[in-house]
């Protein structure tokens, strides 16, 4: 909803979901039908809320507590009985089987939340979401799984965890069949079928199956980075980044390579690796329709287009197509100052790097060729060697696709 609260009539897709309460767990009094069992309490018994009669009771809410829209004094407003018509929302053309539940939701719009937590301030839209965060408080848990132990604090979330138990997947989607254990689930997977994105953007334009999905997009507008990395200190937008670079400092490489057996700390990362294997090239140039194995590297094939140069030199000021181009162009300005020696013959290079190299000739680890092609297999006992290699291997392999 706009005020941040669950809205009493949907579920985690944003849906109406005829099986949860108020909090967004599933609604105790609701029968598996989804239908709401008249004068039945929590327990079973007749409810004290509406009476034997399923009616509800004048000048209460829902959860029993006098409805501060009415007062216990006044007289319940008739359209509010009567279930039989819809009740539409103006803003957002929600609609309601009662009166009543149509302006606790308009209070989503309004921003209004007049029930408060005397503990911590916080303020909710539904006197039932306050009762509920009372417990968080007070450390309460009243209900518990039979089947493992686990404690929760209200009996619509053990009803759903339960079903992990039992297996019980109770809706079904009506396009092919699959199920699932949450309607909030099926309601999203549905979408995938009517390709309906009811969740849009309102900086973009972009539209979202899920309101979380949409919700983690707007990072990208507002700069929120909300997850960090307790070992360095460095902040992501999103969690599955985290824990991909939580695993530099583990060392953790999970994800192997069929092919060679090469391993990765991220999914992604294998996946770019295997099209080494497959040959796979799935970006395209739409100007010439060249194919290319990595997104990186049809960026810097449309700047041939383009004519855009974005790396330039901060000594001369000439631009570049490839970062390669300035990194290269930048030992022009340094040819002058070789400053890292040789202790055996006394040359001098430019970069530790390459004087490490050259020291290996007098090591005589010439001819141990450390450095191997993934691509056919060939040895350089250089770095260099090898990457000038690659680069004709990837010349020859892009003109022949």
């Amino acid at each position: 909803s706009l005020s941040g609260e669950p809205d009493p009539e949907t579920g985690p897709s944003g849906e109406p979901d005829p099986e949860t309460g108020p909090s967004g767990e599933p609604d105790p009094k609701k029968s598996p039908s989804g239908e709401p069992d008249p004068g039945k309490s929590l327990s079973g018994e007749p409810d004290p809320e509406t009476g034997p009669s399923g009616e509800p009771d004048p000048g209460k809410s829902p959860s029993g507590e006098p409805d501060p829209e009415t007062g216990p004094s006044e007289e319940p407003d008739p359209e509010t009985s009567k279930p039989a018509g819809r009740h539409h929302c103006s803003l957002c053309g929600k609609s309601f089987t009662k009166l009543q539940n149509l302006r606790v939701h308009e209070r989503t719009h309004r921003g209004e939340k007049p029930f408060h937590c005397s503990q911590c301030g916080k303020r909710f839209t539904r006197l039932e979401n306050l009762k509920q965060h009372d417990r968080i408080h007070r450390g309460e848990k009243p209900y518990h799984c039979s089947h493992c132990g686990k404690r929760f604090r209200s009996l619509g979330t053990l009803t759903t965890h339960e079903r992990i138990h039992t297996g019980e997947m109770p809706y079904h989607c009506s396009h092919c069949g699959e199920s699932f254990r949450w309607s909030g689930s099926l309601k999203t997977h549905e979408r995938t079928h009517t390709q309906e994105k009811p969740y849009q953007c309102s900086l973009c334009g972009k539209r979202f199956t899920e309101l979380g999905s949409l919700k983690i997009h707007n990072r990208i507008h507002t700069g929120e980075k909300p997850y960090y990395c307790s070992q360095c200190g460095i902040n992501f937008t999103w969690l599955a980044s985290l824990k991909t670079h939580e695993r530099i400092h583990t060392g953790e490489r999970s994800y192997h390579c069929s092919h060679c057996g090469k391993s990765f700390s991220g999914l992604v990362n294998l996946k770019r690796h295997e099209r080494v294997h497959t040959g796979e090239k799935p970006y395209q140039c739409t100007l010439c329709g060249k194919h290319f194995t990595h997104l990186g590297n049809l960026k810097e094939h449309e700047r041939t287009h383009t004519e855009e140069k974005p790396y330039q030199c901060s000594l001369c000021g000439k631009s570049f197509t490839k970062l390669v181009g300035l990194n290269k162009h930048d030992r022009t300005h340094t040819r002058g100052d070789k400053t890292y020696h040789c202790s055996q013959c006394g040359k001098t290079f430019t970069r530790l790097r390459y004087l490490n190299e050259h020291e290996t000739i007098h090591t005589n680890t010439l001819e141990k060729k450390t450095y191997h092609c993934s691509h056919c297999g060939k040895t350089f006992s250089q770095s260099e060697d090898l990457k000038t290699h690659e680069r004709i291997e990837r010349l020859c392999s892009d003109l022949c696709f």
